[in-house]
């Protein structure tokens, strides 16, 4: 070997190392800027339009007992021939306290029927609960081992549903639901879901 050999072998090993060294000095830049994309994506969005693969499909058949100290527990059979909303809560969620005061109000103008289900609560923290904050539900099962919520799809609480006459999942809202999100989703839903049930109707 010679010594040009040695000197093209030196420069070609140099060029092989440099591509991966310029390779690893762009690749913090390149996670970064998609680290960047991802979170401008997150907080721009819609949290509580995550879609639902369950929406359009029959509400899964369940039986819940009453919460404590109620005599009307919650099952499938209870959301068939109206449209009705179905909240999912617990006595330990700080977002269900937010909306709370919002279902009162849609109870006390009795717009729409409006379940709950109590989710992985101690039934005595339940019933104080509802005795103090108020109780704006027509029905409320207690669903101890979130069983129900998981066949529901539910990722965490609170989370409303919206069902229609025939027992079907039309819409959900993850999170606390707002009465701007009432007034501009969820009733106009409701009323275009009895136009249609009354329109099936012989």
């Amino acid at each position: 070997m010679t010594s040009g050999d040695i000197v093209r072998s030196d420069a070609e090993s140099s060029t092989r190392h440099a591509v991966p060294r310029r390779l690893l000095l762009f690749l913090p830049m390149a996670v970064f800027v998609g680290l960047a994309i991802f979170l401008s994506w997150g907080l721009t969005r819609n949290a509580s339009d995550i879609p639902s693969v369950l929406i359009g499909k029959a509400v899964p058949e369940f039986s819940l007992p009453p919460v404590q100290g109620r005599t009307l527990g919650l099952s499938s059979s209870d959301l068939r021939g109206e449209v009705a909303l179905v909240n999912v809560f617990a006595s330990w969620c700080v977002a269900c306290r937010e909306e709370h005061p919002v279902f009162m109000q849609l109870a006390a103008a009795k717009k729409v029927p409006l379940h709950g289900i109590n989710y992985k609560d101690r039934p005595g923290d339940a019933a104080r609960w509802l005795d103090t904050m108020g109780d704006p539900y027509t029905r409320t099962g207690a669903d101890l081992n979130g069983r129900v919520a998981i066949d529901w799809g539910v990722y965490g609480v609170p989370e409303t549903f919206v069902v229609s006459a025939d027992g079907r999942l039309a819409y959900k809202h993850i999170g606390a639901v707002t009465q701007e999100a009432l007034d501009k989703t969820i009733l106009p839903l409701v009323a275009r879901l009895r136009a249609e049930a009354k329109e099936k109707k012989p």
